[in-house]
């Protein structure tokens, strides 16, 4: 049984399917959503629509690659879906969310059951990959579960989405397209310059904003790699200029120099009618939003068709409660992944949900657990992190090159040569393990 139909419980489901397994995927949609979700179908992408860099200098690159050649239904489904965005793979999510639920649906070996789960279920083998907006009283319940001494709880943070903007509201004459450090007319991204007293102005208004307030927690503990703006604005008035407003590697056509700060704008379908403004998760409220983002000049009369908000993330304490592949020690054949076991970001989801699922196959037809992937594959990066040291605090990581082995530095050697050499490295191993494993 499976419990979610996210990335990683649809990735879970598939994996498991397709080496015979029969699968029971239970989800709450569409009787019951979260505050964060707005559609019926499964693998809805809440945050963003970019699954990250897909280049092969980058950990998140390598990442996605191993994902191919495990053969992952996310990223069968991704490539078909993909809409414009540099060096990125971005989807346009409605497509993808139906697309992902109809694979799923399709598939004899998956029995879908459209259940409100608040309780653990007690069948031998459960996966629950419920995601980070996991209902309380299941979170209550599967902590139980899992901390059986009752030693400790789970932990959260606070997570930012950021709006969606029409793109014909945008003003063409007062943006550019271009990607970074692309030299060449036109680009991905929606480029709005601004000079330094209107950057000053941005960030004093982002400041001086109301906010939504956090009913829970009186100190809110962020994700690092997904912070408000107003959180970066407080740290200085130069820390979103050299953060997701940074100019770095573009120039402005019309004045053929680097502006002070630049707001990116990114595709969220194939038509570009909606643009998601790259980095400004906020939890303003809307009123706030409309007036300090409008500040933006290209922004003047920008309409939103979604505006960005804050959202609870719970994640259990993997390294002191669960097993590499996500089982849990007080309960064995419970399994936690996906983003509830301490992974950041839709691929790391991913990459959990279809490592677990190898895991519960083998032990489905009495065989033991595969061992891990080579610390010089992302996967096995990220299952290094979430079966870390228990008695180190604890927080959730996305993919990135500190969790992988990289082949020594040579002297001289550039680092986006060495990283390159580490992602066809980490390709191989991990091609070599899904083989030795026989889990091609």
């Amino acid at each position: 049984m499976i419990v979610g139909a996210g990335l990683a419980g649809c990735e879970a489901s598939f994996q498991l399917a397709r080496r015979g397994v029969r699968v029971r995927l239970l989800d709450m949609k569409p009787g019951r959503r979260t505050p964060a979700h707005s559609t019926p179908g499964f693998a809805e992408l809440v945050c963003s629509n970019s699954l990250g860099n897909d280049g092969d200098t980058t950990a998140a690159g390598l990442l996605k690659a191993e994902l191919r050649a495990a053969g992952s239904i996310v990223m069968q489904v991704a490539s078909g879906c993909a809409v414009p965005a540099g060096g990125a793979l971005a989807v346009d999510r409605e497509r993808f969310s139906d697309a992902m639920t109809r694979a799923i649906r399709s598939l004899d070996g998956i029995e879908v059951a459209e259940k409100a789960v608040d309780e653990v279920p007690g069948d031998p083998l459960v996966i629950v990959a419920t995601g980070p907006m996991t209902a309380p009283p299941l979170s209550v319940s599967l902590l139980r579960a899992l901390d059986a001494a009752g030693s400790g709880d789970g932990l959260h943070y606070w997570d930012a989405i950021a709006p969606i903007v029409e793109a014909d509201s945008v003003d063409l004459d007062l943006s550019f397209r271009a990607d970074r450090w692309k030299m060449d007319a036109g680009g991905d991204y929606v480029n709005c310059p601004m000079d330094e007293p209107t950057y000053m102005a941005f960030v004093q208004a982002i400041l001086d904003a109301d906010r939504v307030g956090l009913e829970q927690f009186e100190e809110p503990a962020y994700y690092e790699g997904c912070l408000p703006i107003e959180v970066l604005a407080s740290r200085g008035p130069a820390t979103l200029a050299f953060g997701p407003l940074r100019p770095a590697g573009l120039v402005d056509p019309r004045t053929g120099t680097r502006p002070h700060a630049v707001l990116q704008l990114r595709s969220e379908d194939a038509r570009g009618y909606a643009l998601n403004l790259v980095g400004c998760q906020t939890r303003m409220t809307r009123p706030a939003q409309q007036r300090v983002l409008r500040m933006v000049p290209a922004l003047h009369s920008a309409r939103f068709l979604r505006f960005g908000q804050v959202h609870r993330n719970t994640f259990v304490d993997a390294p002191r409660l669960l097993g590499p592949f996500g089982e849990s020690l007080a309960r064995p054949g419970l399994f936690v992944t996906g983003q509830l076991c301490g992974v950041e970001g839709y691929m790391e989801s991913t990459a959990a949900g279809l490592l677990t699922a190898l895991a519960v196959a083998r032990r489905v037809k009495g065989e033991p657990a595969p061992h891990l992937p080579p610390p010089t594959t992302a996967c096995g990066g990220l299952l290094g992190h979430v079966s870390g040291r228990p008695e180190v605090s604890f927080q959730p990581s996305g993919m990135n090159w500190s969790l992988v082995r990289m082949p020594a530095l040579q002297r001289g050697q550039k680092k986006h040569l060495a990283r390159k050499k580490a992602f066809w490295t980490g390709i191989e191993a991990m091609r070599a393990w899904l083989e030795q494993e026989r889990l091609a």
